[in-house]
């Protein structure tokens, strides 16, 4: 689960579509639900979801998305994600994912690190 989480995030920086959207059917399990405070709905769909990642290379060009800590348990997965040029991220989020069969079945992502109120 790990290294699909970690190719999941690195699809974000990449600029040909037909590479990412191989990386992210590697990715996700033949049918799944991504959602982030960014989307304007769940994406269950392979290609919008190749669309929506490839937003990142063109909007911010040079800025790629990374893993930075992954922590699991039993097929579940909280996901610490970078955004920005490596290795200056300039945003975070934390990303929450469930892998049963073979693939990513459900991922979604918050903005911020979780950080506790003052």
């Amino acid at each position: 689960m790990t290294e699909r989480i970690t190719d999941f995030f690195a699809s974000w920086g990449q600029a040909d579509a037909d590479v990412r959207r191989a990386t992210l059917q590697g990715c996700m399990a033949e049918s799944f639900t991504y959602s982030d405070p960014m989307t304007d709905g769940p994406i269950t769909d392979l290609d919008a979801l190749t669309t929506y990642v490839g937003k990142l290379s063109e909007m911010a060009p040079g800025w790629s998305a990374k893993a930075l800590t992954i922590d699991e348990k039993d097929g579940f997965a909280r996901i610490l994600v970078g955004f920005g040029p490596d290795p200056d991220w300039q945003q975070h989020g934390t990303y929450f994912a469930l892998e049963r069969s073979g693939g990513i079945e459900t991922m979604t992502g918050f903005k911020g690190a979780g950080e506790l109120p003052a």
